[in-house]
């Protein structure tokens, strides 16, 4: 197995992967996104995220997904968005592998945190996370706004001015 940086002929296979997320965290339709979008964004002149994929004999088995945020608290982090490995490649090692990576490259980038996302149904990745060193804080609530909640927002918005 070789974890590498992920490169433009990689992406239909990260989209397959992501698919395969999305079926796990039980929301299979959910996924708009298309190898053109990664593309575009992931290989531009200023990208919008990074990858790494593990790979065994040409066959990507697992993908992290990342990019830089800015926190006022700390400066620089890194928010992993995604690590998927295929279902029937996990055990294999490969988690672990993009996982130390991703913390390698936080540590190489002098990032002050790592952070990410988890379902709390999850259990068996907390465990995980709380076992390499994580901290799973079970005072945040993830917020998000979807494009539905952006319109209806915007039209409130606009109808008062």
């Amino acid at each position: 197995m070789i974890i590498r940086e992920g490169m433009p002929k990689d992406m239909p296979e990260v989209l397959a992967l992501i698919k395969e997320l999305a079926i796990f965290e039980k929301e299979p339709n959910a996924v708009v996104v298309t190898v053109e979008d990664l593309l575009r964004d992931g290989f531009s002149e200023n990208p919008l995220f990074y990858t790494f994929v593990a790979e065994v004999q040409n066959e990507i088995i697992g993908v992290a997904l990342f990019y830089y945020r800015f926190s006022t608290w700390k400066g620089k982090t890194i928010h992993l968005e995604d690590l998927i490995v295929k279902e029937n490649k996990r055990g294999t090692g490969a988690g672990f592998a993009l996982y130390t990576e991703i913390i390698k490259q936080g540590k190489k980038d002098n990032v002050k945190r790592i952070e990410w996302n988890v379902l709390d149904w999850n259990t068996p990745a907390i465990a995980f996370y709380k076992k390499s060193g994580a901290t799973v804080l079970n005072d945040w609530r993830v917020v998000h706004m979807d494009e539905k909640g952006i319109e209806t927002f915007i039209s409130k918005i606009e109808k008062n001015n």
